[in-house]
């Protein structure tokens, strides 16, 4: 065997066989996904980014970015780092950074954040909450104690 069909082949695009290690990878998964055209209704939680193209109902709890696509439909409070909005959603929101509608989006409920912003477009209907998140006190200059001095 040639040095470069042993190339081609531990890339798995040549020969018959694929090498051993190549064969049980799992795949690469950095958060998740519900696909347009899918219905879910429950309770998403856990570390990581999360888009929905699809219709959801219900919680979601998560440490990364929701992406609500455009032609989603959400009814679910939502808690997250950030949170992106181009299709509807009715419920309440709480993003630790920042909440965006995008032109298509459409909130209905109400919003807490450190920032938001909504595009020339979007749709924004309750009340909106923006605070920032409070800075630590700067510490006091620490002043030298009177020295006693004698008499």
């Amino acid at each position: 065997m040639s040095s470069f069909s042993a190339i081609l082949r531990f890339l798995g695009v040549g020969g018959e066989s694929t090498p051993p290690d190549r064969r049980a990878l799992p795949p690469l998964i950095l958060g998740g996904l519900l696909g347009e055209g899918l219905v879910m209704k429950g309770e998403v939680s856990g570390e990581g980014d999360f888009q929905v193209l699809g219709k959801f109902e219900g919680e979601l709890t998560l440490t990364g970015t929701v992406h609500i696509g455009e032609g989603a439909e959400v009814d679910a409070n939502i808690s997250a780092t950030a949170i992106v909005i181009g299709g509807v959603v009715r419920g309440n929101l709480s993003a630790a950074t920042r909440v965006e509608i995008l032109p298509t989006g459409t909130l209905t409920g109400t919003l807490k954040s450190g920032s938001f912003t909504a595009a020339e477009g979007a749709s924004v209907k309750g009340e909106v909450w923006v605070e920032r998140t409070p800075r630590p006190a700067r510490p006091l200059p620490e002043r030298s104690a009177p020295s006693p001095t004698a008499h």
